[in-house]
């Protein structure tokens, strides 16, 4: 099945190790084989074995290398002795599978491997990222407390196969802790708190936004492999605010947990600033055109929903039409037998119309939820960057201005004191000042630095999400393509109801028009007017 192998047939399993590993079809990395070779458990000389028989000398793998491997390692885990003529024995058939177990620890393995080999490369891609995790957040139907009632949600993680209760303070408490340990991080915002009087449409409309933050931070690399989310997500005691407070009580923040923040002068390239200028610009068009798109939407949504209204409401008058009993004597129809029909045909219109206000509905759900909201994931990201920037500007970038602006008073003091001859006590304690001002200026800039790499860490996680778009725009346009395909059936379902109200013989619209009586063209048949 692969041509570039002579030794047997390539299971589809194997291709599927080799997309993990080598997700940009590059080679085999050789840290990512060894994490790979680890899972199957085989002892450490039968892994050397193993190495030895694929190794080019040159620190990878080819394809081939990597699929010679695999099946040597399956063959192994069947207690054969390693030797590469073992491979001439599958010449005919499809190699051997090997046990590797769950493979989703060796995706993160893959991204972190080749994190460390390029700092400057996110990684990831829109599907990856999804498959990160998947938070789901559902209201318990009764609110708890005796006096003052709270909501509660029921919050669910792919990852971690885990429900857990969460109040609105419990995200409230999570949110300030990101904030303290990810202050260099896309962040998103957590939606208002209302005290009193929330309506069903508001606790509705927070649910769904407290499922795009935890979802948002769930799949960023960085802040959704973190003990504190793992903790946020799994934690089943009680009183969880103050609980994840305690637990997390004085968290360094991610600069000073971070092996790349000692070196984050050398990996930030040169240009970033200018980079980030223009990256800004394009973030920024994005934010009000996706702003913009979310209006739309939701009035295509509004439209369907009052056209569903329309349609049922249509359907309920017709209703009452056919049934309504008032009696309708020959006196009022003389021979004219229309109105018998009508309420024949309206019955069965009205059942077609409610059908109408399902379909216009339904597509009314669908853009809700697979463009709408999907929209305003995208939009809270983007909001998230836009914070993120602000922080950067008025946090790190300004204290680090300060910073250097003192360590200039400072030495214009000391000079000034040198000059004058003043005591060499106030001298040195002004040195004294000036070493520790240095020492804080030099954490400032590692930090400014380490802040400049996130930002592009984050600008790089904004384009993989922008797939969104394609989403979302398909997602619209298969929808309204299948809405208005059904609904055009319904019509057409409509209109042989139409045309078999009246019998065959009775045409409305035929025959030869007549004056009703005392109207001006009364008793003047074959009059011609010149």
């Amino acid at each position: 099945m692969a041509a570039d192998l002579t030794f047997g047939s390539v299971p589809p399993f194997y291709r599927e190790i080799y997309d993990i590993v080598c997700p940009n079809q590059e080679q085999v990395d050789r840290d990512m084989f060894i994490n790979l070779l680890v899972k199957s458990s085989l002892p450490k000389q039968t892994l050397m074995q193993i190495w030895d028989l694929v190794d080019n000398k040159q620190g990878y793998l080819s394809r081939t290398g990597l699929y010679k491997a695999l099946a040597l390692t399956a063959m192994a885990q069947q207690g054969k002795a390693i030797s590469e003529k073992l491979l001439e024995t599958y010449s005919d058939q499809e190699l051997p599978k090997p046990q590797l177990g769950d493979l989703t620890d060796l995706k993160a393995i893959g991204m972190r491997v080749r994190r460390e080999k390029n700092p400057n490369v996110l990684g990831y891609n829109y599907k990856e990222l999804c498959l990160l995790d998947t938070i789901k957040v559902e209201r318990v139907p009764e609110k708890k407390g005796i006096i003052m009632k709270h909501v509660e949600y029921e919050v669910t993680s792919q990852k971690f196969k885990v429900t857990v209760l969460r109040r609105y303070n419990d995200f409230l408490a999570l949110h300030e802790l990101l904030l303290l340990r990810f202050p260099y991080r896309m962040i998103p915002r957590l939606p208002p708190k209302k005290m009193m009087g929330a309506s069903r449409e508001f606790i509705e409309h927070r649910r769904k936004c407290l499922r795009r933050y935890l979802n948002l931070v769930a799949r960023h690399p960085v802040m959704g492999d973190d003990k504190l989310m793992r903790f946020f997500l799994t934690y089943n005691g009680s009183e969880m605010q103050h609980k994840i407070k305690e637990h997390f009580k004085g968290i360094p923040d991610e600069f000073m947990t971070s092996e790349l923040a000692s070196k984050a002068k050398d990996i930030v390239p040169m240009d970033t600033q200018m980079q980030l200028a223009h990256s800004k610009q394009h973030i920024y068009l994005l934010y009000s055109s996706v702003n913009k798109l979310i209006d739309v939407t939701e009035r295509m949504v509004l439209r369907s929903t009052q056209e569903a209204g329309d349609m049922l409401h249509f359907g309920k008058e017709l209703s009452a039409l056919s049934s309504d009993d008032t009696p309708v004597s020959p006196w009022a129809t003389g021979t004219n037998d229309t109105w018998s029909h009508l309420k024949k045909g309206f019955k069965h219109l009205s059942v077609e119309f409610a059908t109408l206000a399902d379909k216009a509905t339904s597509q009314a759900s669908v853009i809700q939820d697979s463009v709408v909201g999907q929209l305003y994931m995208y939009f809270d990201l983007l909001s998230a960057f836009k914070d993120l920037c602000e922080r950067h500007e008025k946090g790190v970038l300004q204290d680090h201005q300060r910073a250097i602006q003192k360590m200039g008073q400072y030495k214009k003091k000391k000079m000034t004191a040198t000059v004058q001859g003043s005591e060499s006590e106030a001298v040195e304690q002004l040195e004294a000042r000036i070493l520790e001002q240095e020492s804080q200026i030099s954490n400032m800039e590692n930090r400014n630095y380490f802040s400049l790499h996130c930002l592009q860490m984050e600008v790089q996680l904004i384009h993989a999400n922008m797939e969104t778009l394609f989403i979302v725009i398909e997602a619209m346009i298969n929808n309204e393509a299948k809405g208005c395909s059904e609904i055009a059936a319904v019509w057409e379902q409509i209109k042989p109801i139409v045309n078999n109200i009246f019998p065959k013989e009775h045409n409305v619209n035929g025959g030869v028009p007549t004056s009703p009586i005392g109207s001006p063209n009364s008793g003047r048949a074959g009059i011609t007017v010149q």
